[in-house]
């Protein structure tokens, strides 16, 4: 490999699926999924699994050697199954079709809104939300046309507490637990987009500040509290609303090894058409994360939620259990395709998945929940077991990697200042323990108290596995209110 400018941005990820196009140069676009439309950004990113139309000689590499920038490079990797270039060039025909007819509609809602970050099934317009110059947030009245004035007002805390944010004070408080009850722990719950709660509590606080229920009523949480100096018994609410980060099996990806059944039962292979192109992240019956990188908006294709299907429970692409179907793809609207910032969607299915031994949601972090550099999580995932390999794993692939310190992961031998507040740093300086090309959108995690945390999503890295280039992640902790907003707004 030539030699490259320490001061320019590392090359991106090549495509699991390499082929016998002129290989891309350091800046083309390789986020998850290309076609007609796309910006080349000028970071890598990992490449989004797509199978080729064509059955091409393969690269070998070293496995689980290279970040799992899992998506396709150009547009004939985009398009899953075979049937050579007649099937390439009648689907490059529609794209355009599509794009002519959809993809200006987007852009100019975007254009207009500065949104676009909702998509409904057959690709209608994004929604946006419009908000009156008077509007209060977190007072339990929805000023917003879409209700996002009342979206971030709820989270939580150490040991699951309750924290709500009012316009009374504007900071999350905790609840008081004199007066909670099941009723409470339900409707909580529901706002915020859960279905049952699962467990809630009282815990002992010394907080000094806190909130007292006022009254019972079909509202949002924030319009039933008042600030109080005290709680009784200096009891505060502990709630959970769904049982979380629970393995059902344990043993112990560049570098890895295959996992077991039911030892990542939130993980998830995200299908476009018949093939597998990122990862995902169960986080309820209802919603999934995965990586915004895996949707390009400048393919209006892969914007259309009937062209995915998810598949859980399953720890080997051969043997892929009854699929699940996309209702709606909700993209970070912030996210930067160039910086790969706020690399982060949400996926809301049409059908509530069904939990058993093999398929559980993992847990989200909690404010102020921090693993310090040094700390062991693991990713996991289906992508290359081969540094640019074109073939993804059929078995889900496990690796260990250390949490490494941002300021390290920033330094100059490392990423020199492209790893964001919004992102984190996780693997090997030494190399050889990474996430690879179609690992994108799967989980980073971290064990506390037992259970198991979503810190990180697969987002970019330059290679797999090399030294001094570690897998870098979106930041969980800094999109925890953009997710909680989503997914309350599609109750509202």
């Amino acid at each position: 490999m030539a030699k490259r400018d320490p001061n320019e941005p590392p090359p991106p990820y090549y495509p699991i699926t390499v082929h016998s196009l002129p290989p891309l140069k350091p800046y083309d676009d390789v986020a998850y999924g290309v076609g007609p439309g796309l910006t080349p950004p000028t970071h890598p990113h990992y490449i989004a699994q797509y199978s080729p139309p064509v059955t091409v000689p393969q690269v070998s590499h070293s496995a689980h050697s290279h970040k799992r920038r899992r998506c396709c490079e150009n547009n004939a990797q985009c398009y899953g199954g075979s049937g050579g270039v007649f099937l390439v060039l009648a689907l490059l025909a529609l794209a355009t079709w599509l794009g002519v007819r959809y993809g200006t509609r987007l852009a100019t809602a975007a254009i207009l809104f500065g949104e676009e970050d909702y998509y409904e099934e057959d690709n209608s317009l994004p929604k946006y939300d419009t908000c009156p110059n008077n509007t209060v947030h977190c007072d339990g009245k929805k000023d917003c046309q879409l209700g996002s004035d009342e979206t971030n007002c709820v989270a939580f805390g150490k040991d699951n507490r309750l924290l709500v944010k009012t316009s009374q004070d504007g900071r999350f408080l905790p609840v008081c637990y004199s007066g909670w009850d099941q009723s409470y722990a339900q409707q909580t719950c529901a706002q915020l987009g859960f279905g049952k709660y699962y467990v809630t509590n009282a815990m002992k606080s010394q907080e000094s500040i806190a909130l007292e229920l006022t009254e019972r009523a079909p509202l949002p949480i924030q319009s039933l509290v008042n600030v109080s100096s005290s709680c009784p018994n200096q009891e505060i609410v502990s709630l959970q609303c769904v049982d979380c980060g629970k393995q059902q099996s344990s043993s112990k990806i560049i570098g890895g090894n295959l996992a077991k059944t039911g030892q990542w039962p939130w993980q998830l292979s995200l299908h476009f058409r018949q093939s597998h192109v990122c990862g995902a992240v169960l986080i309820s019956r209802d919603y999934l994360l995965t990586a915004a990188h895996c949707f390009p908006r400048g393919n209006s294709l892969t914007l259309l939620a009937k062209n995915w299907k998810v598949y859980a429970g399953t720890v080997s692409l051969n043997s892929l259990p009854k699929s699940y179907h996309v209702k709606r793809i909700l993209l970070n609207q912030n996210y930067n395709n160039k910086t790969n910032d706020l690399d982060v969607a949400l996926i809301k299915l049409k059908s509530p998945v069904v939990f058993s031994d093999k398929v559980q949601p993992v847990c989200l972090p909690t404010i102020g929940q921090t693993f310090p550099q040094g700390t062991k999580c693991w990713t996991t995932g289906f992508g290359a077991t081969v540094a640019g390999s074109g073939t993804v794993s059929n078995d889900l692939m496990e690796v260990t990697v250390d949490i490494i310190d941002r300021q390290v992961c920033n330094g100059p031998s490392v990423y020199g200042g492209r790893v964001s507040k919004s992102m984190l740093c996780a693997g090997k300086l030494e190399g050889g323990k990474d996430s690879c090309q179609g690992d994108s959108g799967g989980p980073l995690v971290c064990q506390s108290d037992g259970r198991w945390y979503l810190m990180g999503i697969t987002s970019w890295g330059s290679g797999c596995g090399e030294k001094n280039k570690p897998g870098v992640y979106t930041n969980v902790k800094s999109v925890l209110p953009w997710i909680y907003s989503k997914m309350q707004q599609e109750k509202l």
